[in-house]
């Protein structure tokens, strides 16, 4: 059962054939690697959240933005009722070098194949291999 949902908003920024990750540092999935992104504030759209939160993340910001997909995570026992409705963004890469900033323990640049390899969010993996036809 769902007690309360959370609208959030990530990023799966693509440089060639590889996707931008951070470290999550905090709850939830921290210490698993997921797309920059985080919870909508008060009177902000999906898209800007996503575009604030990649910036706050990584320091990068980001050229055009489409929405790919609108999931839901959690809303069980496990999430104590949290169902966090999450904003998927495909988005241009443009210029410059990721630092871990803010919530991200750490930042890089990751292939499917070595996404497969890592701790990584199953959303994140499973979104990844959707973008690129896999």
């Amino acid at each position: 059962m769902t007690d309360r949902i959370i609208l959030a908003a990530s990023v799966a920024l693509r440089r060639g054939d590889r996707f931008l990750l951070v470290e999550r540092g905090r709850a939830p999935a921290r210490g698993l690697l997921a797309f920059p992104g985080g919870r909508l504030e008060a009177g902000e759209s999906p898209e800007e959240a996503a575009r604030r939160e990649l910036f706050e993340e990584t320091g990068l910001e980001v050229g055009k933005l489409a929405l790919f997909q609108v999931m839901d995570l959690g809303g069980d026992k496990e999430s104590g009722g949290v169902l966090f409705r999450l904003h998927v963004f495909t988005g241009t890469y443009l210029e410059g070098e990721p630092t871990a900033r803010d919530d991200a323990a750490s930042v890089g640049w990751y292939g499917v194949e070595e996404m497969e390899t890592l701790s990584i969010t199953a959303s994140t993996l499973e979104v990844a291999r959707r973008i690129l036809g896999c």
